[in-house]
């Protein structure tokens, strides 16, 4: 963690200006160090009597070096901890921008209710019979899945976006194979708009990515895909509302086209928020869809997981869901593990050890309870108004493709805005750190030069939007005004100054080395 900038005078610092402090701290911004500079390898936070005396069996594979684990008590250790987590920003600090991950705020009711102990404290591989009430709020969640989408199965399996992605590829995959056809649809259709895991699933699983070009209003032309269609195209993979923020308007006619030369459509379900309890997918022509219940059911997101990320599936895929799948028999629910039984016939396989993550199941279910159908539409309605409501109060200062037609999720602009003033979108980023918010997404989607997308979601009041609107503002006020010190040197306000970032994603520092005594070093 480089030192680089403490202490550094910002023409626009009150806090940085002034005299160094001996310690490196701020006030309350807290100067701290790896765990390993802070605790001491020799010690150990704990006392722990001499073992009695025992038989070593562990052979070549004893321990010949001491661990070199930092020794810290209680309070060292919850102290470091703390500092850092006030050195994060997510969605309890204030809002979060970014476009197209949708961080809404997650509801402390759905903590309690992943907190019981009935749902918390299960093990996965308890007995079926032990975990009913589990299967049950599985059931449950399946079918407000299925009646939101208007498809015929749901596969609780996946445990993420990408998991879920990889999850619907696979099902087209099989279902290929089960007419015959495996090996000559080997080309997925992917438009530039993508997601990039998208490409990368794909990929992943054997196929080649075909491009589609967007259409100069950002979304894709179906004549372009059905110029793109043949014997040997397997699906197309498409996100609607797409990653510029609109809706393809031509979806119907694309699913058409797709279903006619004998291919699926997968569609990417990243930005279901936006037309959540509005359109049915399934009436889009849709035959997979992952679901990102961290984006569109305010589960946690990030963190290293793992998250959830279900699958719908139409009746041209519903028999390729993978076990464990959630089967409904005479004598009740129960988690068919294998394939080729009964309710699992044609399963395309098992994709990890278990049915999901319970935690994420719960909290989505107690969101979908608390807000309801009507709350459920409100909730894309509103983060649709929102997202519109930053873009029109920021057009006469940013530039915004597309602009001739409404925004969904999010609003997108690009950096047309900052030519002639020297500075680029991620100086804009790096400024807006010091206005106390995370970044909007930047650089992405690619069809877009020097964009900045920003998802306010439907948790923002509009005092909040105001404030965050306000500090754009002023950001691109400054700009046009050439007040290039303001961003070229930012963050000032941060614990940490600007990185070469180029020079951190080629040579990262990724192990901790201790430093050489000071002696050895002066020599």
């Amino acid at each position: 963690m480089n030192r680089e900038g403490r202490g550094a005078t910002a023409p626009h610092s009150i806090a940085l200006t002034g005299p160094q402090t001996f310690t490196g701290n701020r006030a309350l911004d807290l100067e701290e160090g790896l765990i390993f500079e802070i605790g001491r390898t020799e010690v150990t936070g704990v006392d722990i009597p001499e073992p009695a005396p025992f038989r070593d069996r562990l052979g070549t594979q004893a321990r010949t070096a001491p661990l070199d684990l930092p020794g810290l008590c209680e309070p060292e250790a919850m102290r470091h901890y703390v500092r850092l987590s006030r050195m994060n920003y997510g969605i309890d600090s204030g809002l979060f921008p970014l476009g197209s991950c949708t961080m809404k705020h997650n509801p402390r009711l759905n903590e309690k209710m992943a907190r019981l102990p009935g749902f918390a404290d299960i093990h996965p591989l308890q007995p079926q019979s032990t975990v009913k009430g589990a299967l049950g709020l599985m059931a449950e969640l399946s079918r407000y899945l299925l009646e939101l989408t208007g498809m015929q199965a749901v596969a609780l399996t996946p445990k993420a976006g990408a998991h879920g992605e990889l999850c619907g590829m696979m099902a087209i995959k099989a279902a290929h194979a089960a007419r015959g056809e495996g090996d000559a649809r080997h080309v997925v259709l992917v438009p530039e708009s993508a997601h990039g895991t998208n490409p990368a699933t794909a990929a992943l699983i054997g196929y080649q990515v075909r491009s589609i070009p967007a259409r100069p209003d950002g979304t894709v032309d179906p004549e372009a895909v059905k110029a793109a269609l043949g014997p040997e195209v397997a699906a197309l993979m498409l996100t609607n509302p797409n990653t510029c923020g609109l809706f393809e308007r031509d979806v119907v006619a694309i699913a058409e086209a797709v279903h006619e030369a004998g291919a699926y459509f997968y569609s990417d379900g990243a930005n279901f928020n936006a037309i959540l309890g509005k359109v049915r997918i399934a009436d889009l022509g849709v035959d997979a869809m992952h679901i990102n219940l961290h984006k569109t059911f305010s589960t946690p997101h990030g963190g290293g997981g793992p998250g959830a990320g279900p699958v719908v599936l139409s009746d041209a895929l519903a028999p390729f869901a993978p076990v464990p799948a959630l089967v409904a028999t005479a004598e009740g629910l129960v988690l068919v593990e294998d394939e080729g039984v009964d309710g699992a016939e044609q399963a395309l396989g098992r994709m990890s050890a278990f049915h999901g993550q319970m935690g994420m199941f719960v909290r989505a279910l107690a969101w979908m309870l608390s807000h309801g159908a009507d709350g459920m539409r409100q909730a894309s309605e509103d983060a649709v108004l929102s997202a519109n409501y930053i873009r029109a109060c920021l057009m006469d200062l940013m530039s915004a493709p597309f602009a001739e037609r409404p925004a969904m999720h999010e609003a997108l602009f690009d950096d047309t805005w900052l030519a002639g003033t020297g500075l680029t979108t991620l100086d804009v980023a790096k400024a807006l750190i010091d206005e106390g918010y995370h970044p909007m997404t930047v650089y992405f989607p690619l069809v877009v030069h020097g964009a900045m997308l920003i998802e306010p979601t439907e948790s923002e009041s509009k005092a909040s939007l105001d404030l965050f609107i306000a500090a754009l503002r002023d950001l691109a006020l400054a700009a046009k005004a050439g007040d290039k010190e303001r961003f070229l040197g930012a963050p000032y306000y941060a614990p940490r100054r600007r990185l070469d970032e180029t020079r951190a994603a080629r040579s990262p520092v990724l192990r901790w080395v201790k430093p050489a005594p000071v002696a050895d070093a002066a020599e």
